[in-house]
C-alpha cells in the first residue's frame, strides 16, 4: 500500500528541469522552422567571439586560450536558453492567436513589472466574443481590445468614458489585437505596453487599480497552453 502511494506520488511529481526544456525545445521546433537556426546561431556566435579573442590575446598561453573556450560555451549556452524562451513564447502565443481570451492569457502570464491587469475582460460581445481589457501601469491606463478594430472600438470608446468618469484626469491609452494589419502581434503585446512613458507612481497606480476594480470584469474563456515552461510568473506592482 505505501509503495503505491509513494509511485503515485512520483508520477504526479512535475517533470525535471532538463526534461521540461526538451518539451519546449520540441514546441518550439514544431510551430516555428527558423527558430533551431537562431538558437544554433546564438550558441555558436559567443564560441566564435571568444576562439578569435583567445587567438589574438592568449594564443601563447593555453590555460588562458582554454578560458576563453570555456567562457565562449557558457555564453553561447545562456545566450541559447535566451533564444529558446523568446522563440518558445512566441510559438506558444501563435497557438491561440485569434481565440477568445488569448489576450487575458498574455496580461496572465507575460506582464511586465510596473503593470497589473485582470485576465478577465472588463467588456465581452455576447455575439462575436469580442473584448476589451483593462491594465493599469506607469504609463497610465490602457484599453486593449481583442478583435477587429470594426467591431471593437465603439467598445473602447465606452470604456474610456466610464473609466474617465470614475479616475478623471489619468491618460488613456488604447491599444488592439486582432487581425487588422496594423494591430499589435499577440507575442508583442507585453513589450509594447513596456513602451509607453513613466507618467504614474506606485501608488497612484494602486489607488486607480482600486478604484477601476469596482467596475469588475467578465468571465471568459482563458485558452490553455501558455508559457510552457511557466518562465514568467504574473508581476504585481
Amino acid at each position: 500500500m505505501a509503495r503505491t502511494k509513494t509511485t503515485a506520488a512520483k508520477s504526479a511529481k512535475e517533470p525535471g528541469r532538463l526534461k521540461q526544456m526538451y518539451r519546449v525545445f520540441q514546441m518550439t521546433r514544431r510551430n516555428d522552422s527558423t527558430a533551431i537556426w537562431w538558437m544554433l546561431l546564438g550558441f555558436l556566435g559567443p564560441v566564435a567571439v571568444a576562439l578569435i579573442a583567445g587567438f589574438i590575446l592568449s594564443s601563447d598561453s593555453p590555460l588562458s586560450f582554454g578560458l576563453w573556450v570555456v567562457t565562449g560555451v557558457l555564453g553561447g549556452i545562456l545566450v541559447f536558453l535566451i533564444v529558446l524562451g523568446r522563440r518558445a513564447e512566441k510559438a506558444a502565443y501563435s497557438q491561440i492567436e485569434g481565440q477568445p481570451g488569448a489576450v487575458g492569457a498574455v496580461l496572465k502570464s507575460s506582464l511586465r513589472r510596473g503593470w497589473t491587469a485582470s485576465e478577465m475582460p472588463v467588456a465581452v460581445s455576447p455575439k462575436t466574443q469580442d473584448a476589451v481589457y483593462r491594465a493599469v501601469g506607469t504609463g497610465g491606463i490602457v484599453l486593449i481590445g481583442e478583435g477587429p478594430r470594426s467591431r471593437t472600438q465603439k467598445m473602447l470608446d465606452d470604456q474610456r468614458r466610464t473609466v474617465a468618469r470614475l479616475v478623471p484626469n489619468v491618460p488613456i491609452n488604447f491599444l488592439q489585437v486582432g487581425p487588422d494589419a496594423d494591430s499589435i502581434p499577440l507575442h508583442k503585446l507585453a513589450g509594447r505596453m513596456s513602451r509607453f512613458k513613466r507618467k504614474l507612481s506606485k501608488a497612484e497606480i494602486f489607488t486607480i487599480n482600486n478604484r477601476l476594480s469596482s467596475m469588475g470584469t467578465t468571465k471568459l474563456p482563458i485558452p490553455k497552453g501558455v508559457d510552457p515552461m511557466k518562465a514568467r510568473a504574473q508581476r504585481r506592482v
